[in-house]
């Protein structure tokens, strides 16, 4: 069974199209990471600085370990652009 990993990002006014543009560029990475089955992003159509994306992967271990190889020079670019700490949870069907 698959399981849903959503999350939810916040960009800085002045960082909208940076981040937009920053999970769109790592959207092919998250797909190739062992386990991965599917990645979506959305932009609220009310609020443009709320992103969601959801991950499919076929187990809540397989996203972990994809989280592990993210480097740190990558989590302090994204922050810099974040109004809030992203949050996340995991979903069933």
């Amino acid at each position: 069974m698959s399981i849903y990993r959503i999350g939810e990002t916040q960009a800085r006014p002045e960082a909208v199209e940076e981040l937009r543009q920053f999970l769109l560029s790592i959207m092919p990475g998250i797909k190739s990471s062992p386990g991965c089955e599917a990645v979506q992003l959305y932009q609220s159509p009310d609020d443009a600085t709320k992103f969601l994306m959801i991950e499919v992967w076929d187990s809540k271990e397989s996203h972990q370990a994809s989280v592990q190889e993210i480097p740190a020079e990558m989590i302090a670019r994204v922050r810099q652009m974040l109004a809030s700490a992203p949050s996340g949870a995991y979903f069933e069907m």
